[in-house]
C-alpha cells in the first residue's frame, strides 16, 4: 500500500495530531502522542501497537530512521509523510527529529504488578510538572524499580512532555495511576515498607536501612507530601541541606535517595535488611 502523503495544514488528521497535545482530546480518543526516534523505538521494543506514524525526512537527524518507519508499518501502524512546515506544526519539540506517532493510552491496576520476592517501588504524589514526572520515570528505570505508582495525579502520564522527559521509559517502567489511600493499603498487604522523604524528619535518608521491601514515597513540587504520606509512611527521611535552600527539586531528590536505595541493596538490587 503506497504511503500517504500530506502537505495541506487543513488536513483533519493535521488537525486531529494538534489537538492531541491537550488531555481532554487525548483522553476522548483514547490515544496520545509520542514524539522522537529513541521514544518510538522504545514502544515497539515493548511491542506497542502504534495505530499511525508521520515523518517528514527533511527534519531526519540520521539515517536510521527508513528502518524504523518500516518496523512500524510491518507492526500495524497507518504510515503517512508529511511536508517540512506540516510536521513542524504538529511536532511540539522547538527542534524536532521528523518523526511523530500516536500510541493507544492504557491502563495498569495494582493487581496488574508482578513483583518479584523482595520489591523496591517508587511512590510519587500529586507531581504537577509533566518534565519533572518524566525525569523521575527516567530514574526510575535507571534505578531498577520494579514499578511507579502515581497518586492523585496532578499532571497527566500522557502529556507529551511526560513521554519526553522519560525518553520512553514510560513503555518499559510498569506504572500505575490510583488513590493515595488504596496504595497504602496495598504496600500494607504485601508488606511493603515505605519510606517517606520531608525535611521535617529527624533521621538522614543515608544512616536508616533501605533494603528489603521497599517503597519510597515523593511529594508534590510546592507542597512536598501530603499529611495522609507523613502520617501513615513507616519511616521519614530527609536529604540534609547545607545551603540556605531548604529543598530540592522534586526529581532531583527523588534520584538522590533511590540510589542510595540502590547503593545498600547491592549489586543484585534484592538484598534484604538485616
Amino acid at each position: 500500500m503506497p504511503i500517504e502523503k500530506i502537505s495541506s495544514l487543513q488536513n483533519p488528521r493535521v488537525k486531529q495530531l494538534v489537538k492531541l497535545r491537550d488531555r481532554r482530546p487525548r483522553d476522548e480518543a483514547g490515544v496520545f502522542l509520542v514524539e522522537g526516534y529513541r521514544e518510538i523505538r522504545r514502544a515497539l521494543e515493548k511491542n506497542v501497537l502504534l495505530t499511525e506514524l508521520y515523518f517528514s525526512p527533511e527534519w531526519f537527524l540520521g539515517e536510521n530512521e527508513p528502518a524504523l518507519i518500516e518496523q512500524a508499518r510491518t507492526a500495524g501502524a497507518q504510515v503517512c509523510e508529511l511536508a517540512k512546515e506540516t510536521f513542524a506544526k504538529v511536532a511540539y519539540r522547538e527542534r524536532p527529529d521528523g518523526l511523530l506517532a500516536v500510541a493507544p493510552q492504557w491502563k495498569r491496576a495494582l493487581a496488574d504488578l508482578a513483583l518479584p520476592a523482595v520489591p523496591f517501588v517508587l511512590v510519587v504524589e500529586a507531581i504537577e510538572k509533566p518534565g519533572n514526572l518524566g525525569t523521575i520515570l527516567r530514574s526510575a528505570d535507571a534505578a531498577g524499580c520494579d514499578a511507579v505508582i502515581v497518586c492523585d495525579p496532578v499532571t497527566d502520564i500522557f502529556n507529551p512532555n511526560v513521554v519526553r522527559a522519560s525518553t520512553g521509559v514510560l513503555f518499559s517502567v510498569p506504572l500505575v495511576v490510583e488513590e493515595s489511600a488504596r496504595v497504602l493499603a496495598w504496600l500494607r498487604e504485601k508488606k511493603i515498607r515505605t519510606v517517606a522523604t520531608t525535611p521535617a524528619a529527624e533521621q538522614v535518608y543515608s544512616e536508616v536501612d533501605l533494603r528489603g521491601a521497599l517503597a519510597v514515597v515523593m511529594g508534590s513540587e510546592q507542597y512536598g507530601l501530603s499529611e495522609f504520606w507523613l502520617k501513615n509512611a513507616d519511616l521519614p527521611v530527609r536529604i540534609p541541606m547545607a545551603g540556605q535552600a531548604d529543598s530540592l527539586n522534586v526529581a532531583m531528590a527523588t534520584i538522590i535517595t533511590l540510589f542510595e536505595a540502590v547503593r545498600q541493596r547491592g549489586p543484585n538490587g534484592t538484598r534484604s535488611g538485616t
